[in-house]
């Protein structure tokens, strides 16, 4: 993977400092090739829910067709760097081909399951994963082609009421460690895919390794124990597309201090 996409988009956050995200982003993007990185340009204005349960929707909604314009236009995969959780939906929906053999690896402190109907904040942040497996309530659709069977959910602890329900009904696959270093890739290769998505929100990670997130929840994973997993899973599973998402420095200085950790999972998975 030798494209980089920094997409800064906020509208999706349900923080209240939502903007750091595009401080993050900003950041990461200042240890990116150049050459090889393209920043988006994506709406500055919140957008309005136009009448439905997902906040911004207006400002979503084009950043999507931006995201989707900039993966399109190159043939080699590309390493998106949000932003919010968001981002993913239209990184997954703009990869080549059917997508009826592609896995989504979903690495993140909360599980993304809520639809408009069961999400509380309407952030779309909240809704991303459950938006690409497919729901007829939102309005703003995802790909066609996934499913939970094929999906891994890794390092998820804090989820709502409505969240459980899905996951218990649902045959997506959970990992809430990684000791085993190939328990991930064991997991993708279960599901018969033949290429997979990851997706990586950084609040994944226990606070002890990254303070730049939202919303931190304690007991997370390590950063050797991802780019373990990662890499591990990458000698097994083709890399279709990746995201790093979530990254909310709350100044300069802490970015330093966090860039690290995020700068080891960008190269596991590029």
């Amino acid at each position: 993977m030798t494209r980089f996409l920094v997409v800064p988009q906020w509208q999706g956050s349900p923080a209240p400092r939502a903007m750091l995200l595009t401080e993050g982003a900003s950041a990461i993007a200042g240890d990116l090739p150049s050459a090889r990185t393209t920043v988006l340009e994506v709406p500055l204005e919140a957008g309005d829910a136009e009448g439905t349960g997902v906040h911004r929707l207006s400002s979503l909604r084009r950043t999507k067709e931006l995201i989707e314009e900039a993966i399109t236009a190159h043939a080699e995969p590309t390493l998106v760097v949000g932003g919010d959780c968001g981002v993913s939906v239209a990184a997954v929906a703009a990869l080549p081909g059917a997508l009826h053999d592609v896995a989504i690896v979903w690495f993140d402190a909360h599980p993304d399951l809520h639809t408009p109907d069961t999400s509380a904040s309407g952030a779309y942040a909240g809704m991303a994963l459950r938006a690409l497996l497919g729901d007829r309530s939102f309005p703003i659709e995802g790909p066609a082609g996934l499913n939970p069977e094929r999906t891994v959910l890794v390092g998820a602890r804090s989820e709502d009421d409505a969240e459980t329900d899905y996951l218990a009904s649902s045959d997506i696959v959970r990992l809430d460690a990684l000791d085993d270093v190939q328990a991930l890739a064991d997991a993708v290769a279960a599901t018969g895919a033949s290429r997979v998505y990851v997706h990586i929100d950084v609040d994944v990670l226990d606070p002890s390794e990254l303070a730049g997130v939202s919303s931190a929840v304690p007991f997370g994973l390590r950063t050797a124990e991802i780019v373990g997993a990662v890499r591990a899973l990458r000698e097994r599973v083709p890399l279709a597309g990746a995201t790093i998402a979530g990254f909310a420095p709350r100044s300069p200085a802490d970015a330093v201090g966090d860039l690290g950790a995020i700068l080891r999972l960008i190269g596991a998975l590029a």
